[in-house]
Protein backbone atom coordinates (compact mmCIF):
# COMPACT_ATOMS: atom_id res chain seq x y z
CA UNK A 1 0.00 0.00 0.00
CA UNK A 2 1.35 3.47 -0.81
CA UNK A 3 2.48 5.18 2.38
CA UNK A 4 2.75 8.86 3.25
CA UNK A 5 5.72 9.69 0.95
CA UNK A 6 4.10 8.03 -2.06
CA UNK A 7 0.76 9.77 -1.48
CA UNK A 8 2.49 13.13 -1.02
CA UNK A 9 4.39 12.55 -4.27
CA UNK A 10 1.12 11.82 -6.06
CA UNK A 11 -0.41 14.97 -4.56
CA UNK A 12 2.43 17.06 -5.95
CA UNK A 13 1.98 15.47 -9.36
CA UNK A 14 -1.76 16.14 -9.41
CA UNK A 15 -1.62 19.70 -8.09
CA UNK A 16 -0.65 21.52 -11.32
CA UNK A 17 -3.39 19.74 -13.26
CA UNK A 18 -6.15 20.09 -10.67
CA UNK A 19 -5.82 23.21 -8.54
CA UNK A 20 -7.56 26.15 -10.15
CA UNK A 21 -9.13 23.91 -12.81
CA UNK A 22 -12.67 22.64 -13.17
CA UNK A 23 -13.88 19.12 -13.83
CA UNK A 24 -15.08 19.35 -17.44
CA UNK A 25 -16.21 15.75 -17.61
CA UNK A 26 -16.00 12.79 -15.21
CA UNK A 27 -16.45 9.27 -16.56
CA UNK A 28 -17.04 6.30 -14.25
CA UNK A 29 -16.37 2.97 -15.91
CA UNK A 30 -17.79 0.91 -13.07
CA UNK A 31 -20.25 1.59 -10.23
CA UNK A 32 -17.78 1.02 -7.42
CA UNK A 33 -14.20 0.63 -6.26
CA UNK A 34 -13.77 -0.72 -2.73
CA UNK A 35 -17.09 0.98 -1.99
CA UNK A 36 -19.83 2.27 -4.29
CA UNK A 37 -19.32 5.80 -5.56
CA UNK A 38 -21.43 8.44 -3.78
CA UNK A 39 -24.81 9.29 -5.28
CA UNK A 40 -24.52 11.44 -8.41
CA UNK A 41 -20.76 11.39 -7.99
CA UNK A 42 -19.85 12.50 -11.52
CA UNK A 43 -22.59 15.16 -11.62
CA UNK A 44 -21.46 16.65 -8.29
CA UNK A 45 -17.91 17.01 -9.66
CA UNK A 46 -18.58 18.28 -13.15
CA UNK A 47 -18.35 22.05 -13.40
CA UNK A 48 -16.79 22.38 -9.95
CA UNK A 49 -13.38 24.00 -9.45
CA UNK A 50 -10.63 22.57 -7.24
CA UNK A 51 -9.50 25.28 -4.83
CA UNK A 52 -6.86 23.27 -2.95
CA UNK A 53 -5.33 19.79 -2.96
CA UNK A 54 -4.02 18.43 0.32
CA UNK A 55 -2.96 15.17 1.97
CA UNK A 56 -4.18 13.73 5.25
CA UNK A 57 -2.14 10.66 6.22
CA UNK A 58 -2.51 8.32 3.21
CA UNK A 59 -5.51 10.17 1.76
CA UNK A 60 -5.77 12.93 -0.83
CA UNK A 61 -8.34 15.69 -0.33
CA UNK A 62 -9.47 18.12 -3.04
CA UNK A 63 -11.47 21.12 -1.84
CA UNK A 64 -14.22 22.10 -4.29
CA UNK A 65 -15.92 25.46 -4.78
CA UNK A 66 -19.23 23.71 -4.13
CA UNK A 67 -18.41 23.39 -0.43
CA UNK A 68 -17.64 19.68 -0.72
CA UNK A 69 -14.31 17.87 -0.51
CA UNK A 70 -13.32 14.99 -2.75
CA UNK A 71 -11.51 12.29 -0.74
CA UNK A 72 -9.30 9.85 -2.66
CA UNK A 73 -7.51 6.78 -1.33
CA UNK A 74 -5.14 4.67 -3.43
CA UNK A 75 -5.68 1.40 -1.59
CA UNK A 76 -3.13 -1.29 -2.52
CA UNK A 77 -2.58 -0.68 -6.21
CA UNK A 78 -4.29 2.58 -7.13
CA UNK A 79 -2.46 5.14 -9.25
CA UNK A 80 -3.22 8.38 -11.04
CA UNK A 81 -1.97 9.03 -14.56
CA UNK A 82 -1.86 12.69 -15.58
CA UNK A 83 -1.72 13.37 -19.30
CA UNK A 84 -1.12 16.99 -20.32
CA UNK A 85 -1.70 17.95 -23.97
CA UNK A 86 1.83 19.31 -24.33
CA UNK A 87 3.45 16.49 -22.35
CA UNK A 88 4.71 19.01 -19.77
CA UNK A 89 4.08 16.57 -16.93
CA UNK A 90 6.54 14.03 -18.32
CA UNK A 91 10.16 13.82 -17.27
CA UNK A 92 12.39 12.57 -20.11
CA UNK A 93 15.32 10.55 -18.90
CA UNK A 94 13.69 9.28 -15.74
CA UNK A 95 13.10 5.57 -15.30
CA UNK A 96 9.65 4.62 -16.53
CA UNK A 97 8.01 1.52 -15.15
CA UNK A 98 6.88 -1.10 -17.61
CA UNK A 99 3.12 -0.62 -17.81
CA UNK A 100 3.40 2.36 -15.48
CA UNK A 101 0.13 3.81 -16.70
CA UNK A 102 -1.59 0.55 -15.85
CA UNK A 103 -3.57 -1.93 -17.91
CA UNK A 104 -6.39 0.01 -19.64
CA UNK A 105 -9.07 -2.39 -18.41
CA UNK A 106 -8.30 -1.14 -14.88
CA UNK A 107 -8.89 2.54 -15.79
CA UNK A 108 -11.95 3.09 -13.61
CA UNK A 109 -12.29 6.87 -13.38
CA UNK A 110 -11.36 9.42 -16.08
CA UNK A 111 -11.41 13.12 -15.22
CA UNK A 112 -11.11 15.69 -18.00
CA UNK A 113 -10.01 19.00 -16.49
CA UNK A 114 -10.40 22.53 -17.82
CA UNK A 115 -6.60 22.81 -17.53
CA UNK A 116 -6.42 20.46 -20.51
CA UNK A 117 -5.19 17.59 -18.36
CA UNK A 118 -6.78 14.15 -18.39
CA UNK A 119 -6.48 12.41 -15.04
CA UNK A 120 -7.05 8.66 -15.05
CA UNK A 121 -7.45 6.58 -11.91
CA UNK A 122 -6.24 3.01 -12.47
CA UNK A 123 -6.62 0.32 -9.81
CA UNK A 124 -6.13 -3.36 -10.57
CA UNK A 125 -7.17 -4.60 -7.12
CA UNK A 126 -9.87 -1.96 -6.56
CA UNK A 127 -8.99 -1.45 -2.89
CA UNK A 128 -8.95 2.31 -3.37
CA UNK A 129 -12.03 4.52 -3.11
CA UNK A 130 -13.40 8.02 -3.64
CA UNK A 131 -15.90 9.89 -1.52
CA UNK A 132 -17.50 13.33 -1.28
CA UNK A 133 -18.15 14.98 2.09
CA UNK A 134 -19.10 18.51 3.18
CA UNK A 135 -15.85 20.45 3.62
CA UNK A 136 -16.95 21.77 7.01
CA UNK A 137 -17.18 18.22 8.37
CA UNK A 138 -13.94 16.93 6.84
CA UNK A 139 -12.02 16.45 10.09
CA UNK A 140 -14.97 14.71 11.76
CA UNK A 141 -16.05 12.53 8.83
CA UNK A 142 -15.80 8.75 9.12
CA UNK A 143 -12.45 8.67 7.35
CA UNK A 144 -10.63 11.13 9.64
CA UNK A 145 -12.52 11.32 12.93
CA UNK A 146 -10.21 8.91 14.76
CA UNK A 147 -7.02 9.66 12.83
CA UNK A 148 -3.82 10.48 14.69
CA UNK A 149 -1.26 13.25 14.36
CA UNK A 150 0.57 14.06 11.14
CA UNK A 151 4.24 13.02 11.51
CA UNK A 152 5.53 15.88 9.35
CA UNK A 153 3.68 18.51 11.34
CA UNK A 154 5.61 18.96 14.55
CA UNK A 155 6.29 15.38 15.64
CA UNK A 156 8.60 15.40 18.68
CA UNK A 157 9.75 13.03 21.35
CA UNK A 158 7.29 14.66 23.72
CA UNK A 159 4.41 13.94 21.34
CA UNK A 160 5.49 10.31 21.00
CA UNK A 161 5.81 9.95 24.78
CA UNK A 162 2.32 11.33 25.35
CA UNK A 163 0.84 8.99 22.73
CA UNK A 164 2.67 5.85 23.88
CA UNK A 165 2.73 6.37 27.66
CA UNK A 166 1.54 3.26 29.51
CA UNK A 167 1.26 1.12 26.39
CA UNK A 168 2.73 -2.39 26.40
CA UNK A 169 2.03 -2.76 22.67
CA UNK A 170 5.17 -3.57 20.63
CA UNK A 171 6.73 -0.39 19.35
CA UNK A 172 6.28 -1.24 15.69
CA UNK A 173 2.57 -2.00 16.17
CA UNK A 174 2.07 1.32 17.96
CA UNK A 175 3.76 3.21 15.13
CA UNK A 176 1.49 1.52 12.59
CA UNK A 177 -1.65 2.45 14.57
CA UNK A 178 -3.20 5.20 12.45
CA UNK A 179 -5.14 6.42 15.49
CA UNK A 180 -1.85 7.50 17.06
CA UNK A 181 0.41 8.65 14.23
CA UNK A 182 -1.20 8.84 10.80
CA UNK A 183 0.45 7.91 7.53
CA UNK A 184 3.21 5.57 8.67
CA UNK A 185 3.44 2.15 7.05
CA UNK A 186 5.63 -0.92 7.22
CA UNK A 187 8.51 0.36 5.11
CA UNK A 188 9.15 3.64 6.87
CA UNK A 189 8.56 2.28 10.36
CA UNK A 190 11.26 -0.36 9.80
CA UNK A 191 13.62 2.30 8.47
CA UNK A 192 12.96 4.77 11.29
CA UNK A 193 13.38 2.16 14.02
CA UNK A 194 16.72 1.15 12.56
CA UNK A 195 17.96 4.74 12.49
CA UNK A 196 16.83 5.24 16.09
CA UNK A 197 18.46 1.92 17.18
CA UNK A 198 15.18 0.66 18.63
CA UNK A 199 13.93 -2.92 18.59
CA UNK A 200 10.52 -3.40 16.92
CA UNK A 201 9.27 -5.47 19.87
CA UNK A 202 10.22 -2.99 22.59
CA UNK A 203 7.17 -1.87 24.63
CA UNK A 204 5.87 1.40 23.22
CA UNK A 205 5.45 2.75 26.75
CA UNK A 206 9.19 2.46 27.36
CA UNK A 207 9.63 5.71 25.40
CA UNK A 208 7.96 7.69 28.18
CA UNK A 209 9.40 8.31 31.63
CA UNK A 210 7.26 7.76 34.71
CA UNK A 211 6.28 11.43 34.73
CA UNK A 212 5.36 11.35 31.03
CA UNK A 213 8.45 13.13 29.74
CA UNK A 214 10.15 11.65 26.66
CA UNK A 215 13.18 9.41 26.96
CA UNK A 216 16.25 9.93 24.79
CA UNK A 217 15.09 7.09 22.48
CA UNK A 218 11.74 8.86 22.04
CA UNK A 219 13.53 11.98 20.85
CA UNK A 220 15.74 9.90 18.56
CA UNK A 221 12.72 8.13 17.09
CA UNK A 222 10.89 11.39 16.36
CA UNK A 223 13.94 12.73 14.53
CA UNK A 224 14.31 9.46 12.61
CA UNK A 225 10.67 9.38 11.50
CA UNK A 226 10.78 12.95 10.22
CA UNK A 227 14.12 12.39 8.47
CA UNK A 228 13.06 9.17 6.77
CA UNK A 229 9.74 10.57 5.55
CA UNK A 230 11.35 13.80 4.34
CA UNK A 231 14.04 11.95 2.41
CA UNK A 232 11.48 9.58 0.92
CA UNK A 233 9.27 12.44 -0.27
CA UNK A 234 12.29 14.11 -1.87
CA UNK A 235 13.07 10.81 -3.66
CA UNK A 236 9.52 10.48 -4.96
CA UNK A 237 8.58 7.59 -2.68
CA UNK A 238 9.49 3.92 -2.93
CA UNK A 239 8.60 1.68 -5.87
CA UNK A 240 8.49 -2.01 -5.00
CA UNK A 241 5.81 -3.23 -7.39
CA UNK A 242 2.72 -1.19 -8.28
CA UNK A 243 3.52 2.36 -7.25
CA UNK A 244 4.40 4.96 -9.90
CA UNK A 245 4.38 8.73 -9.91
CA UNK A 246 1.76 10.58 -11.93
CA UNK A 247 4.14 10.87 -14.90
CA UNK A 248 4.81 7.12 -14.93
CA UNK A 249 8.27 7.29 -13.36
CA UNK A 250 9.39 5.13 -10.47
CA UNK A 251 10.11 6.41 -7.00
CA UNK A 252 13.73 6.25 -5.90
CA UNK A 253 13.84 5.78 -2.14
CA UNK A 254 13.99 1.98 -2.39
CA UNK A 255 17.65 2.43 -3.34
CA UNK A 256 18.27 4.04 0.06
CA UNK A 257 16.72 1.31 2.23
CA UNK A 258 18.92 0.44 5.19
CA UNK A 259 17.00 -2.60 6.45
CA UNK A 260 13.68 -3.00 4.64
CA UNK A 261 13.71 -6.01 2.29
CA UNK A 262 17.45 -6.56 2.99
CA UNK A 263 17.17 -9.82 4.94
CA UNK A 264 20.55 -11.51 5.35
CA UNK A 265 22.56 -8.56 4.09
CA UNK A 266 25.13 -6.64 6.09
CA UNK A 267 23.82 -3.82 8.27
CA UNK A 268 24.47 -0.47 6.63
CA UNK A 269 25.27 1.36 9.88
CA UNK A 270 28.90 2.42 10.03
CA UNK A 271 30.83 0.20 12.43
CA UNK A 272 28.04 -2.37 12.86
CA UNK A 273 28.98 -5.96 12.11
CA UNK A 274 25.43 -7.31 12.21
CA UNK A 275 23.19 -8.58 9.44
CA UNK A 276 19.59 -7.68 8.71
CA UNK A 277 17.12 -10.08 10.32
CA UNK A 278 13.46 -10.66 9.56
CA UNK A 279 10.51 -11.59 11.73
CA UNK A 280 6.75 -11.50 11.31
CA UNK A 281 4.60 -9.15 13.40
CA UNK A 282 0.85 -9.13 12.90
CA UNK A 283 1.27 -10.83 9.55
CA UNK A 284 3.81 -8.31 8.25
CA UNK A 285 7.53 -8.73 7.69
CA UNK A 286 9.69 -6.69 10.03
CA UNK A 287 13.31 -6.04 9.06
CA UNK A 288 15.86 -4.98 11.67
CA UNK A 289 19.44 -5.44 12.82
CA UNK A 290 19.63 -7.46 16.03
CA UNK A 291 23.11 -6.09 16.69
CA UNK A 292 22.42 -2.35 16.69
CA UNK A 293 18.70 -2.66 17.53
CA UNK A 294 18.91 -4.86 20.63
CA UNK A 295 15.82 -6.01 22.45
CA UNK A 296 15.05 -4.52 25.85
CA UNK A 297 16.51 -7.54 27.62
CA UNK A 298 19.66 -7.53 25.49
CA UNK A 299 20.15 -3.80 25.98
CA UNK A 300 19.91 -4.25 29.75
CA UNK A 301 22.53 -7.01 30.00
CA UNK A 302 25.62 -4.78 29.82
CA UNK A 303 24.22 -2.52 32.56
CA UNK A 304 23.40 -5.53 34.77
CA UNK A 305 26.87 -6.94 34.24
CA UNK A 306 28.39 -3.54 35.05
CA UNK A 307 26.42 -3.29 38.31
CA UNK A 308 27.49 -6.82 39.30
CA UNK A 309 31.13 -5.96 38.59
CA UNK A 310 30.94 -2.80 40.67
CA UNK A 311 29.29 -4.71 43.53
CA UNK A 312 32.05 -7.35 43.57
CA UNK A 313 34.73 -4.70 43.27
CA UNK A 314 33.30 -2.81 46.24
Amino acid sequence: MPELPEVETVRRGLEPAMVGARFSRVTLRRPNLRFPFPDRFAARLEGRAVTALARRAKYLTANLDSGETLIMHLGMSGRFDVAMPDGSNLSPGDFYLEGAQGVPKHDHVVMAMSSGATITYNDARRFGFMDLVPSETLETCRHFAKMGVEPLEGLTGAVIASLFRGKITPLKAALLDQRLIAGLGNIYVCEALHRAKLHPEAPAGSLAKADGRPTAPANALARAIVAVLTEAVEAGGSTLRDYARTDGTAGGFQHAFRVYDRFGLTCTRAGCTGTVARMVQAGRSTFFCATCQPSTAEAARPRVAERQFRHKSG
